[in-house]
């Protein structure tokens, strides 16, 4: 196995079938700008300069150029792209990888064995909704009032204020009624809105055997069966994916709020990265960027006369912060760089979502058609599944990762060990957890996170456990959802300018491995103590035998990989006491004229894919930066 793990075992099997006809293959050449030629169309100043024309950036950029009022730059370091692979819905993951994301590994992960990661993170207009798995799913009701607690019990950074958001950010297309009926589909149309260019559609047609693993399910106590996958609760259930079903393409941020605008106040520039903030008396007025043709170097100054918004990501806004002087001072010193704002928590509480992959096979599993009838050679099938595609855009080819899976709280996975797990967790010294020189108020914040977790490991409305049901004779990849490691994003102090040096701290909080276990437990009783039994399932890794604590740990350390592709947290919208980095309304402590909007600003993360989430994020934003007008 490579050092560098890139994608697990379905990952790699998708990517491998992701393109079955021949007009996928064909991609049209790569447009080099949307709007302006080169920075010497840029103009001098706008109104707001937003950094990044990914998932928030654009979908800000989009709603204050709507009425005419206000001029806004997007900037963005990678290009506008046309190509089948991003389009395509069908395995959902033919655009991950390297082609499209920054060329990121992580540090060496001491608890994997030394194992680095890469680092997934959108390079392109569209940013990561680019190349995401198409998820379409929220937390619960309680990863967003978690949030807002860390200020008052009255914060709108809540399940009832971002709601409205969640329902602005997309367009619910309920499924086509008859593949909805033939499996059961529920969902309710209150949960979701119907007026954005983003949508929420369904594939046209299911696997039949996802039945029988939604079902079993039933056999276990304690587990929900909630009527729509945005009502904030968890359980089993159906979800939908970012998708048009109309043209049965990948809707994201470029489809939704960049392609067919065309207005005199919104620019966007590309292939054009952001060096840095200008910062004057403790205020933001604009950005440095750098554009490179051939061996030519350019940098343009532009100045945003009322805000500059980074919207860079996880990875690259505590980047760009830190190389402008804003930031841990001690880091900033070691590399170099004036301090100009002392702001501890820039680059640190890096979360993502860890994956493990458990296989159990199902040697009786006769339920057809399924997954391996598509994959596995069936030429019958493979051929009326084509048949169907190039008919009407209907049948198998019309599906992305999955639309049914498990999101469960940790007293259904361990109802026999949560409490112990929790009172682990609480009474632990958390400062051990981090780095030996963390920040006093960086240590306060996780702090608070860790006492706030432990209430979510009692909680039976905090999913810890993801498992995506496959339809077929096989289990998928598990995840957790609430790691309680806590990495590091932070600039490289021998060149600022090369990407920043990202450390996952993979299971440095030892009570991460308890969870893990459990959730190997509780998938192995799922298979084995459910009417699932008898299909015959057979464990295949990790081997049956190994049922140990110490073992299973020892299995994780070598097969865990950090990453789901959910960069999060590294500015954390948290009280600057504890750590913060951006207060409630999204503006960076100590400067003025200066927010982050993007997952960075998460400090905790949704029990679910990122991508909504962030949509909803930019959508209140918008009302934020509007208020202060």
């Amino acid at each position: 196995m490579s050092p560098i793990t890139m994608f697990g075992v379905l990952a790699t099997l998708l990517l491998a079938t992701a393109e079955p006809f021949g007009q996928a293959r064909r991609e049209p050449p790569e447009l080099q700008l949307r709007f302006l030629n080169s920075s010497s169309h840029v103009k001098p100043s706008y109104d707001y300069v937003i950094v990044g024309a990914g998932t928030a950036g654009l979908t800000v950029a989009d709603r204050l150029t709507a009425d005419g009022k206000y001029t806004v730059l997007v900037i963005e370091n990678g290009k506008v792209v046309d190509s089948s692979r991003i389009s395509q819905v069908y395995s959902g993951t033919a655009a991950m990888g390297p082609t499209w994301s920054y060329q990121i590994s992580s540090v060496p992960q001491v608890n994997l064995r030394n194992r680095s990661t890469a680092v997934i993170a959108g390079n392109l207009v569209g940013g990561s909704s680019a190349i995401n798995a198409m998820m379409t799913v929220r937390g619960t009701s309680e990863d967003y009032d978690r949030w807002g607690k860390f200020f008052s019990n009255s914060s709108t950074w809540s399940w009832d204020g971002l709601l409205p958001y969640l329902k602005k950010a997309l367009s619910f297309v309920p499924p086509e009624e008859t593949v909805a009926n033939s499996v059961n589909i529920t969902y309710d149309t209150s949960f979701w809105g119907n007026n954005s260019g983003v949508y929420a559609g369904w594939p046209f047609f299911q696997w039949p055997g996802l039945t029988t693993q939604i079902e079993a399910f039933r056999d276990i106590p304690g587990v929900e069966f909630p009527p729509d996958s945005s009502a904030g609760k968890t359980g089993v259930y159906w979800f939908p994916t970012f998708m048009d079903p109309k043209n049965v393409q990948r809707s994201y941020a470029r489809t939704g709020h960049f392609d067919d605008i065309n207005r005199p106040n919104h620019d966007v520039v590309t292939e054009s990265h952001v060096t840095k903030i200008l910062l004057e008396d403790g205020t933001a007025t604009g950005v440095v960027f750098r554009q490179k043709y051939g061996n030519a170097t350019t940098y343009t100054t532009v100045k945003a006369n009322r805000e500059v918004i980074l919207s860079a990501g996880a990875i690259h806004s505590p980047q760009i912060l830190q190389r402008s002087g804003i930031g841990p001072s001690k880091l900033l010193q070691s590399a170099g760089i004036d301090s100009k704002v002392d702001l501890p928590g820039v680059g640190q509480n890096f979360q993502d979502h860890p994956m493990m992959f458990m296989s159990i096979l199902l040697s009786n599993w006769t339920t057809h058609p399924n997954p391996t009838d598509m994959f596995g050679g069936n030429r019958n099938f493979t051929d009326w599944a084509q048949t169907l595609w190039r008919a009407n855009k209907t049948g198998p080819y019309s599906m992305g990762i999955g639309n049914a899976a498990a999101w469960l709280g940790m007293p259904v996975i361990a109802p026999e060990k949560f409490e112990d797990i929790a009172t682990k967790l609480e009474n632990q010294d958390h400062a051990a957890q981090l780095p030996p020189d963390t920040d006093l108020t960086v240590i306060a914040g996780y702090t608070a996170q860790m006492k706030e977790m432990a209430r979510s490991i009692r909680s039976s409305n905090t999913a810890f456990y993801n498992h995506v049901l496959s339809g077929g004779g096989s289990s998928g990849s598990l995840i957790d959802l609430h790691p309680l490691s806590r990495g590091t994003v932070n600039i490289n102090t021998t060149d600022p300018f090369a990407e920043p040096i990202v450390d996952y701290r993979a299971l440095t909080n030892p009570v991460d491995l308890d969870i893990m276990v459990e959730f190997l437990r509780f998938t192995k009783r799922y298979f084995f103590e459910t009417r699932l039994k008898g299909f015959s399932p057979r464990q295949v890794q990790p081997p049956d035998y190994i049922d140990d604590p110490q073992d299973l740990a020892g299995f994780l350390e070598q097969n865990l990989t950090p990453s789901e592709f959910h960069p999060s947290g590294t500015c954390a919208m948290m009280p600057k006491e504890l750590g913060g980095v951006v207060d409630e309304t999204l503006k960076v402590y100590g400067v003025r004229h200066l927010r982050v909007v993007d997952a960075s600003i998460m400090p905790t993360l949704p029990g679910a894919n990122t991508c909504q989430s962030v949509y909803a994020i930019a959508e209140k934003a918008v009302d934020l930066i509007k208020a202060d007008m």
